[in-house]
């Protein structure tokens, strides 16, 4: 599977967030290169998993919107 490949905008906004986090919840300062390594690890495993929810959740949703279409189906008299 091809890397998640994020904008330099989404990336800075997320580096910020974890930085945030880490010092809320763990009491620990994180540089930008150490909340980058985080985010690179997040992304190389937990992306792929997420991902393949968000398939399996659209699949689901497009079968559901398929099986609709039979309810438009005209029946001859």
């Amino acid at each position: 599977m091809k890397p998640v490949e994020l904008s330099k905008e989404t990336k800075q906004d997320l580096i910020g967030s974890l930085k945030e986090y880490f010092a809320r919840e763990r009491d620990e300062e994180l540089s930008d290169f150490q909340a980058a390594a985080v985010l690179a690890f997040i992304l190389e495993t937990v992306g792929p998993h997420i991902y393949n929810q968000a398939v399996a959740d659209a699949h689901a949703l497009m079968t559901d919107r398929l099986d609709d279409l039979y309810g438009l189906e005209k029946r001859p008299r």
